[in-house]
């Protein structure tokens, strides 16, 4: 579900941004001593990084020669709290944008908000959280899982649908467009919802703490070791990028099977000052574009770098900001 610039306006573009800001910017301030300690550093890294593997496998949605991958907001949430995993995705869709092309940068602050804010603060805080708020089994977490990816992909993908009409783009017109993206993510969303229980359920098993505290908006006890969950998910995270990349489905995803099935082409172009100066932008600071060399090899490569830089930004963003509430608690 990554726009491209030309699905909008630049009127659009910068509201959605500035939407996306305010979150961003509420989320840093929420972040408090009494719920995130260093232990949360490393976790929002490697957490990060997983993501941003996992988003590079595309998987068939059969009958329909469509694709999705998985989004990772109720993930990050579950596992680092809503405020965190916002600043984590965050994390993974900059670099997305900057170093692969992927998702336009005048697009940024919609998806910032289509795939975080529409999961990390709407989906996990409306429907996870509830459900799992008295006691946590696997049969919650399985359902709230499902529920909370799949309700906030429909958000998500419904948000897509109000942003290019606001923005005018006529080719994509409101009800064929809303009748195509709701129900083809309405099956990438109950497969994600699957995988992020999964996922779940194996922390739970392993360690149960990671997913209650969150819950309880505390910190992690000081004798529990995160360190065999961090190496689980990075190694993870390596295989995903470094590999199983390789056989991601070549369908379009989602937003592009809708887009060609309604305007014929998956690619819209907009000619103005302020869409060829975000493409600029882009096309100088894009190592990878599309996650490969010119010549369509280096998938593997791209995956383990975006990997890396993820773990590196994001964990970066967490040492900060702990580093800051700690001077500013002394005070």
């Amino acid at each position: 579900m990554h726009m491209a610039d030309a699905l909008l306006s630049p009127a659009v573009g910068g509201a959605m941004s500035a939407v996306s800001a305010v979150a961003i910017g509420y989320s840093v301030k929420k972040i408090s001593g009494k719920d995130f300690d260093e232990k949360q550093i490393p976790m929002m890294g490697v957490m990060g990084a997983f993501v941003f593997a996992g988003q590079m496998i595309n998987f068939t949605i059969p009958g329909t020669g469509s694709s999705g991958h998985i989004g990772g907001g109720i993930l990050l949430a579950a596992v680092l709290g809503p405020f965190p995993a916002l600043l984590t995705l965050t994390a993974v869709l900059l670099i997305q944008c900057l170093f692969f092309a992927d998702g336009g940068l005048l697009a940024l602050g919609c998806n910032i908000f289509n795939m975080g804010v529409c999961a990390c603060l709407i989906g996990y805080n409306a429907i996870y959280k509830p459900i799992l708020q008295r006691r946590i089994s696997k049969q919650k977490i399985t359902l709230a899982s499902i529920l909370g990816v799949v309700i906030s992909l429909q958000l998500g993908a419904f948000s897509v649908v109000l942003e290019t009409m606001a923005s005018g783009v006529t080719e994509l017109p409101f009800s064929a467009f809303v009748a195509l993206m709701q129900p083809i993510h309405l099956a990438i969303g109950l497969v994600e919802g699957i995988v992020t229980a999964a996922v779940l359920c194996f922390l739970y098993s392993t360690r149960p703490e990671l997913l209650s505290t969150p819950l309880e908006q505390k910190k992690l006890d000081r004798t529990v070791s995160v360190k065999r969950v961090l190496i689980a998910f990075a190694l993870a995270a390596a295989v995903l990028a470094g590999a199983v990349s390789l056989y991601a489905s070549s369908n379009p995803d989602g937003l592009e099977w809708a887009m060609e099935k309604v305007a014929g082409t998956t690619e819209l172009e907009r000619d103005d000052s302020v869409h060829n100066a975000a493409g600029d932008v882009v096309e100088n600071t894009a190592i990878l574009p599309d996650y490969a060399f010119s010549d369509g090899s280096g998938t593997a490569a791209a995956g383990l770098i975006g990997s890396v830089m993820t773990l590196a930004i994001a964990g970066g963003a967490g040492f900060v900001i702990y580093t800051a509430k700690k001077k500013h608690a002394t005070h």
